[in-house]
């Protein structure tokens, strides 16, 4: 008989947040999994309250994301970004016609007073999310990048400016207030098992971190604590991620990557193009697991997801052949 799969909670932002996301929910039970999203990229656009990183996590798990771009719904029109740049709008966020609806349907809830989680939770059952999504906060954060031109909100340096600029240093605004959610905590406390995406770890994974409480919650969990790196040949694939790593002042590697969720970080995963970083990090004290880490499709997800579970399963092995 196989094990019982664990009470999982991943913590995750971006498109490879939510390409983990999916394998995890192709391989374990929706009621077994939990997925704490990035809330620092949003903004509003047009009156209208954009969540990007739920976004993407919501219409990934609901099978509904526009697979070529990542984010963002398939089979779109952009009638009314075309209206409102006849009227003399900047629209370079590009937003859907469907997925304005989305936003739409979020800020009148806020409006209304709607606590975000409830909001996030609706649209997530709405579009046929099983696996439980939740927000590390309710209260609002904002990631501001630093350039030489001066600050852009994230998603001005990601989506307007492309990455381009400089990035000389990353703030983020209102976590000094911000409180947890409780459902973000009791996923941590209830947790068998912790894992952290392929994220960007300064923009994606560090908002979530960030939120007080949180960090805590997580140090003080028993359950081993996975990350499965985003660089490969220490390179990002896609995103700024390593250049960002350098502006946090962190070495751009697997160590860098690693070093951002010391102490409480057990292993790490890492593709077979960085396998030289390997005695380094097990020099740390980590666990190391070398394998193919990009996610080019379905199936990839699913692997990916099965063999962090099971490079799980050997630590927990490892701790109860140790006296």
């Amino acid at each position: 008989m196989s094990a019982p799969v664990p009470r999982i909670t991943l913590l995750a932002g971006g498109v490879g947040g939510a390409k983990l996301a999916e394998g995890l929910a192709a391989v374990c039970p929706p009621e077994r999994l939990s997925i704490i999203g990035n809330v620092a990229d949003d903004q509003e656009f047009h009156g209208l309250w954009v969540s990007p990183d739920i976004d993407t996590l919501t219409y990934s798990l609901a099978g509904l994301i526009d697979r070529q771009q990542g984010w963002g719904l398939a089979g779109e029109s952009h009638r009314l970004l075309e209206g409102l740049a006849t009227l003399g709008c900047e629209t370079w966020m590009s937003l859907g016609d469907r997925d304005l609806a989305t936003h739409v349907l979020r800020t009148q809830l806020r409006r209304q007073g709607m606590r975000p989680s409830d909001i996030a939770r609706h649209i997530a059952t709405a579009l046929g999310v099983e696996v439980e999504l939740l927000l590390p906060t309710d209260d609002r954060l904002q990631t501001r990048i630093r350039t030489p031109e001066g600050w852009l909100a994230f998603q001005e340096y990601f989506v307007r400016e492309r990455c381009r600029p400089e990035v000389l240093e990353v703030r983020l605004d209102g976590v000094e207030t911000a409180r947890p959610t409780p459902e973000a905590l009791a996923a941590i406390a209830d947790a068998d098992l912790l894992l952290i995406a392929p994220s960007n770890p300064v923009v994606s994974i560090a908002p979530i971190l960030a939120v007080p409480g949180i960090r805590a919650a997580i140090e003080a969990s028993p359950a081993p604590c996975l990350a499965v790196s985003p660089l490969i040949g220490g390179r990002t694939v896609k995103g700024p991620a390593d250049r960002m790593l350098i502006a946090a002042g962190r070495e751009c590697s697997n160590l860098g990557v690693a070093h951002g969720y010391a102490p409480w970080l057990d292993g790490l995963m890492i593709d077979h193009a960085d396998a030289a970083d390997r005695d380094r990090l097990e020099a740390r004290g980590l666990r190391v697991a070398t394998t193919r880490t990009l996610m080019a499709d379905a199936a990839d997800k699913a692997r990916l997801a099965g063999e962090l579970l099971a490079f799980a399963e050997t630590l927990s092995e490892e701790a109860l052949a140790c006296p």
